[in-house]
């Protein structure tokens, strides 16, 4: 099983877009997928339709009780998919995880002995405890970075935590880079592009997910950008993005 947390501070990058539409794919070809719900703004949570409000248990439970993260695990309507839903409690968890000894791995315990063949993790947009506890749970951290003016601004201070991790923690991420929200008319996208490629190499996926209107729309439909438009851009681009992964 891996574990892949997907993490960038700022807010807008497409985190949650990729972490619905990459697993969906992912689960279409055949995978186990359980996504995790980390945002306590719930984005992943209210993409599936769930009512928030009705949920007798959440991540909320699993990060601050005894509540096993497999207690919360509900199926989509994508065959294979999974989540781990949220509402906005999970918010108090980052001041109350400051209080615990183990603040760092509570995530980690929890997902030991699960049965998937991947879990996504939607993290916050910052670098506080429920980032952390996602990091150190995950073999894989992918950053998706919009191509914009201010897209590579707090990649700096992302990086600082991963190096942290790794020196301080003795947890190694492979890190990858994913550009998002990629308009191919102008030269800021390319600009972008050409020195992220620079920056990080090999590191920064092939694929680019494009702007496009028909993912912005799909959690409208409570469902991934498959399920609502199959033949949109973004649909094709995040198809191509799971091959990719897969491979």
């Amino acid at each position: 099983m891996k574990v892949v947390s997907i993490s960038n501070q700022k807010g807008g990058s497409g985190k949650s877009t990729t972490a619905v539409n990459l697993s969906a794919y992912m689960a279409l070809a055949g995978k186990r997928i359980l996504l995790i719900d980390l945002d306590p703004q719930g984005s992943l949570t209210t993409h599936f339709g769930i009512d928030k409000k009705n949920l007798e248990k959440t991540m909320f439970d699993v990060i601050l009780s005894q509540v096993d993260l497999k207690d919360v695990i509900m199926p989509t309507d994508t065959a294979g998919l999974y989540i781990a839903p949220t509402n906005n409690l999970l918010g108090r968890a980052e001041f109350e995880l400051f209080n615990q000894e183990d603040r760092a791995s509570v995530l980690e315990s929890k997902i030991t002995g699960l049965d998937y063949d991947y879990v996504i993790i939607d993290t916050p947009p910052n670098l506080y405890n429920l980032t952390l506890n996602a990091l150190m749970a995950s073999d894989i951290v992918m950053i998706p970075i919009d191509s914009t003016f201010y897209a590579l601004e707090g990649l700096a201070e992302l990086t600082e935590l991963l190096d942290m991790i790794e020196s301080e923690l003795d947890h190694a991420l492979v890190r990858r880079y994913l550009l998002t929200k990629y308009d191919s008319r102008t030269n800021l996208s390319k600009e972008v592009e050409s020195k992220l490629r620079d920056l990080f190499g090999s590191a920064v996926f092939k694929t680019i997910i494009p702007t496009n209107i028909r993912l912005a729309v799909a959690p409208s439909y409570g469902k991934p950008i498959y399920a609502v438009d199959p033949e949109s851009i973004g649909a094709q681009a995040y198809n191509k993005l799971a091959e990719e992964f897969l491979a």
